[in-house]
């Protein structure tokens, strides 16, 4: 066992992108959620995106052509979420259940002929003489484009449902349906494009799995992380500074124990494992007992003729 041959400056970058699957879904899932609407398929419509953008990128040489593709897939599989929850008004929790098993069958029929295959390298951006900076420089400036895009959708999100007219109609819609109809707002339109919006995020999250942290196409290869973002959903109390917060913790957790992992640290490979998720649920245990920050409409089904 040698804990020296672990770098710390090496690890909080790789725990940068330990973090951006889980924080692009997470994300994605909270927007959804404010609006009312609580969608357990986050994990179907993650692996969807890991097989729709590995699938494309293989296809085309193309990364991030495969990432606008996984965002489509994952949008796409969430208008069936949509379509049972908001038109036919079916049971929240059962349709994102089943959607995320219908995901996780999809993906494994679709990627049959990927096994084995390696998709396109995604190269970091070259921000020059930024990536030299000592000790900021590979932490903060040695990354791709996707894992910056996550940073600023989170500060795009937090800035519409703040500051915007459309983030206070998507929060109305979120604490009183009822109210929001009454007052001619279109309460179903708002939340399928909330609904939407969580898919892509978390079809972009899923191929960035796939194509980026583990390039290659396993079945079954989100492992959880979509299970892990609805948490951070909670544990963040609906805001997404603290879902950023609880992201980089995850992956904080993750890439830790694997360089313990490599270290050789004489606890058993499967408690290193398990170690992310434990400290996760801990975590929401601990800060997750305040439940008025929750919509007051959340998982509530809306029809107009209430």
């Amino acid at each position: 066992m040698d804990i020296s041959v672990i770098n710390p400056i090496l690890l909080v970058a790789a725990l940068m992108g330990a973090a951006t699957p889980i924080l692009l879904a997470a994300t994605g899932e909270l927007v959804v959620e404010r609006a009312g609407v609580l969608n357990l398929g986050v994990e179907g419509m993650m692996i969807i995106g890991a097989i729709c953008g590995f699938a494309v990128a293989v296809e085309t040489g193309s990364p991030l052509t495969g990432f606008v593709a996984a965002a489509i897939g994952g949008a796409a599989l969430s208008l069936v979420f949509a379509f049972l929850t908001q038109v036919t008004l079916a049971n929240q929790v059962a349709s994102g259940l089943a959607l995320t098993l219908f995901g996780l069958g999809l993906s494994a029929l679709l990627g049959q002929s990927y096994v084995g295959v390696k998709p396109p390298k995604f190269d970091d951006l070259d921000l020059g003489a930024l990536g030299e900076i000592p000790v900021l420089g590979p932490i903060l400036f040695s990354h791709d484009i996707v894992l910056y895009f996550a940073l600023a959708l989170v500060a795009a999100v937090w800035l519409v449902l703040r500051f915007t007219r459309f983030g206070l109609l998507l929060r109305a819609v979120g604490e009183n349906h009822d109210a929001a109809h009454a007052l001619g707002y279109k309460v179903v339109r708002l939340r399928v494009l909330a609904i939407m919006f969580g898919g892509a995020c978390a079809g972009v999250g899923g191929a960035y799995i796939s194509l980026v942290r583990v390039p290659q196409w396993t079945e079954g290869m989100t492992a959880g992380v979509g299970w892990i973002a609805l948490a951070l959903v909670v544990f963040a109390s609906w805001k997404p500074w603290r879902v950023l917060l609880g992201a980089y913790l995850f992956g904080g957790i993750t890439q830790l124990q694997l360089n313990l992992q490599g270290a050789g640290v004489a606890i058993p490979v499967e408690y290193l494992a398990m170690s992310p998720y434990l400290i996760t649920i801990l975590v929401l245990v601990i800060l997750s007992a305040d439940k008025s920050a929750a919509p007051a409409s959340l998982g509530r089904s809306f029809h107009a003729s209430n």
